[in-house]
């Protein structure tokens, strides 16, 4: 990159600089509405989701309760959108603690033995020996993943974006895999682009393709990128391809 030329001018004065808000405020207005348009799109899916589902709810929440001891739902912190605010300072933006993005709880139905609480953070496998007969069927089609909806309706996640991560992990990523924080520009997704094109992880390399899918996405998503991923994903699902 060049250096800087100089700026002359017969006021030998430092002009005020607008705020980065207003500077940047009538470009970003029409991408500002497509991120609420699929914002909107995103909700709407999930309230009829549940609606929906709501059957199917009560069905596995009974089945979980009935075949292995533990709560019926498994809460777990990940890493969400990156919600840093932009401060000028002198043309610099300044964090306290960078953890790459807002903690959140996210929801899913148990599918593993209660873990206990010095059990550290780790990838499970699809042959995950903690994982209970109902929960190896309930993640083979993706069911776990549906409380998630209400992930999406208090505004943590959307349907499809790049998969959460939790803290520890995101952090281990982050230094082996460049670009991995960009994920962070957008919501978590329940499903997404990643998703539908690759199983599920258990090498570094593994996420490194991944991540690749999920920028792709970053870089052409709009709200009929949304829905089309959304239309696939019941597919997926299905024939138990891909992997969350």
């Amino acid at each position: 990159m060049s250096a800087p030329q100089p700026v002359t001018s017969f006021i030998d004065a430092r002009p005020a600089r607008a705020p980065l808000s207003l500077v940047r405020g009538a470009a970003q207005r029409p991408r500002d509405r497509e991120r609420w348009s699929r914002r909107v799109l995103n909700i709407a899916v999930a309230a009829v989701g549940l609606v929906l589902a709501f059957p199917v709810l009560l069905a596995i929440a009974a089945l979980i309760k009935l075949t292995s001891r533990g709560p019926v739902l498994f809460a777990q912190t990940r890493v969400g959108l990156d919600r840093r605010l932009l401060t000028y300072a002198g043309g610099n933006t300044r964090r306290h603690i960078d953890q790459g993005g807002q903690p959140f709880t996210m929801y899913k139905f148990r599918t593993m033995r209660p873990a206990g609480a010095e059990d550290p953070q780790t990838w499970a496998s699809p042959d995950d020996g903690r994982v209970t007969p109902v929960g190896r069927v309930l993640r083979q089609f993706r069911l776990d993943e549906l409380p998630q909806l209400f992930n999406v309706l208090m505004g943590d996640m959307n349907i499809v974006g790049p998969r959460p991560e939790q803290p520890t992990i995101f952090v281990y990523l982050r230094e082996q895999i460049e670009g991995y924080q960009r994920r962070q520009r957008v919501r978590p997704g329940i499903t997404g682009w990643a998703q539908i094109n690759q199983g599920y992880d258990t090498t570094v390399d593994d996420v490194a393709r991944k991540v690749r899918y999920d920028l792709e996405y970053i870089r052409r998503q709009s709200p009929f990128e949304d829905l089309r991923i959304m239309l696939r994903t019941p597919a997926v699902m299905v024939l138990r391809r891909g992997g969350w």
